[in-house]
Parts: C-alpha cells; sequence; structure tokens
C-alpha cells in the first residue's frame, strides 16, 4: 500500500488527491479529494500570458493543498499542469510558485501524455463490466482543451485540441468584458464552427466513430449529468458511473445556452465557478456525441487525477 499525492492544475481549477494505492488488487482508496476554482487561464487566449490574479489564487489554492498533504503523510507528491501552463510566455513564475510552495516542480505535460492519464483514472475500474461495450472512447473536456483518447485496456490513440469550457467562453461569449446573458444565435454559432472544425482536427489522429462506450469526465460533463438528475446538491456518488442519453444532453445544452447567469446560478447542484461557461462545456459535449453517434455517455468521477495517483504508485 502507498500513500500518494495527485495534484492536477488546469485552465478553470485545481483539484487535489490524497489516496492510498493496493498496486495488488489494482484499488485506489481516497483519503482527501477537493477541487479549487482558480480560472488560471484567465485571459491566456487573448494575451498569451498567466494573469497576475490568477496567478495568486492558483498560489493560495496550492498553500491549503498543502497543508492536507502534511496532514495525511503522502509518501509521494506529483503535480501535473495543463492546458493554460502549456500556451503561456510567462509559465516560469508558475513553476516557481508552486515549487516554493509545495517542495515539487509542475510537470507541464503534453496534451498526449493528459490523455494517457484521463484514460487510466477513467476505465480502470470498467474493466471486467460486461454492460460496457469497447472500444472506450474517453474524452476530457477541460477549460482550455479536451482530450480524445480511445483503447480498450490500453491507449490506442489518443489527440488534444484547443476547445474548453473556457477557451470557447472567452473566445465567442464575451463582449465588452462580460458573458453575454444569454448568447447571440450568431456567438452560439460560431462557438460550433469552432468545436467542430477542433472535432475534424481529433479524428484525423483518433477514430472517434469505432468507439462503443463514450466516457465522459471533468466539471462540464459531471455538472450535466448533476442536472440530469435534478440532484438537489452535487453529489459524487450519483454521478459516478451514471448515463446521460444524447437527447436530455441536447435538452439540456439548449437550456443553458438560453438561460440567464440568475437561473444558471440557481441550480442546486452548479458550482459558482461553472456558472458562466457551463453553456460551452455542455455544448462542447453535446457536438462529441453528435459527432461519434454516441446515444449515451457514461459519466466518470474517476479522471485524469486517478491516472496521476496510479502512475506515481
Amino acid at each position: 500500500m502507498t500513500r500518494v499525492a495527485a495534484v492536477d492544475c488546469g485552465t478553470n481549477s485545481i483539484r487535489l488527491l490524497v489516496a492510498d494505492v493496493d498496486r495488488a488488487t489494482s484499488e485506489l482508496t481516497d483519503l482527501d479529494r477537493r477541487m479549487t476554482i482558480v480560472r488560471l487561464g484567465q485571459g491566456v487566449d487573448r494575451t498569451g500570458r498567466l494573469a497576475p490574479e490568477a496567478l495568486e489564487r492558483t498560489f493560495a489554492a496550492c498553500r491549503e493543498y498543502a497543508e492536507v498533504v502534511k496532514e495525511h503523510g503522502a509518501e509521494r507528491l506529483r503535480f501535473v499542469a495543463t492546458s493554460a501552463s502549456r500556451d503561456a510566455e510567462n509559465r516560469d513564475d508558475f513553476v516557481r510558485g508552486v515549487l516554493d510552495i509545495l517542495g515539487v516542480e509542475p510537470e507541464v505535460i503534453s496534451g498526449d501524455q493528459e490523455a494517457e492519464f484521463s484514460f487510466t483514472g477513467a476505465t480502470k475500474e470498467l474493466a471486467g463490466r460486461a454492460d460496457l461495450d469497447k472500444p472506450y472512447l474517453v474524452v476530457d473536456i477541460g477549460g482550455g482543451s479536451t482530450e480524445f483518447v480511445v483503447g480498450d485496456d490500453h491507449v490506442r490513440a489518443a489527440r488534444s485540441v484547443d476547445v474548453g469550457c473556457v477557451r470557447m467562453t472567452e473566445r465567442h461569449l464575451v463582449r465588452d468584458g462580460a458573458v453575454t446573458d444569454p448568447p447571440t444565435a450568431e456567438q452560439v454559432a460560431a462557438m460550433r464552427a469552432d468545436i467542430e472544425a477542433a472535432l475534424d482536427l481529433a479524428e484525423r489522429t483518433v477514430p472517434l466513430r469505432e468507439a462503443r462506450t463514450l466516457v465522459g469526465l471533468a466539471g462540464s460533463v459531471t455538472t450535466v449529468s448533476a442536472i440530469a438528475q435534478e440532484l438537489p446538491e452535487y453529489d459524487s456518488a450519483a454521478i459516478h458511473h451514471s448515463r446521460v442519453s444524447r437527447a436530455r444532453v441536447r435538452e439540456i445544452t439548449d437550456w443553458l445556452l438560453a438561460s440567464t447567469h440568475a437561473e444558471r446560478a440557481a441550480v442546486p447542484s452548479m458550482h459558482p465557478g461553472r456558472v458562466d461557461v457551463i453553456a460551452a462545456g455542455s455544448l462542447v459535449l453535446l457536438a462529441i456525441m453528435e459527432r461519434t453517434g454516441a446515444e449515451e455517455v457514461v459519466v466518470s468521477e474517476h479522471d485524469i487525477l486517478d491516472g496521476i495517483a496510479w502512475s506515481i504508485a
């Protein structure tokens, strides 16, 4: 048994998992799993740099996580940084700050590495499920990018493309410094065209339509599941391995794109940090389901964090 700590720092959120990993039984037991919305990718698509206030929000979360890791006595810590910190000119400021606080240097991984971790985290516990056919298509819809991975027991093909809920919102739904509430038909059409172009790019590398089971990861997908189930609050146990039909995803997406900020904020399972970006994330999911012909998405709460934890062990 190995006690490990994994940190995943993305464009919209930073997350921590402290877990005991039993390599003999292939079991991973959570001790602490938490998420903080830090918007590290704020403005990166436009400026190419990490904003000072975004860095400070991220470092504040790192200081909190350092205390949790110390409290649980994790033997090893791995910090993985994804899309926003790959794109930024001043990512060295980010690296130095994390090293000072947590004592490890963040690994700014490639999109392909990100996809490998996501696939392992999402599918390791699906092995032997008779009701889920292989190959799997794992899609991780993040803030700045979306990863596509097709595989059976191992990865066959993977690709990362630059469409995510934050990037699409900032690129298409922001006018005069604020999110359009709700967006115009022209804004939605432009966003959809951008997503379709990214799917064309992904399909050059990954055989999206060969997959038999679609597995969806990250906050946009889990929030859509929570809305679909009309949960009175965000409930990880109810969301994990839930299934949402394409028709229901389309219904939710249409509502989100037509809703106001206040209406989205009133959804009891909605994290405040997702209110302005969930419509874009939901549209990415819907476009993927329509492109692949998937009748449903299997929603996983286990993702890149779990894959990072397994890589440490």
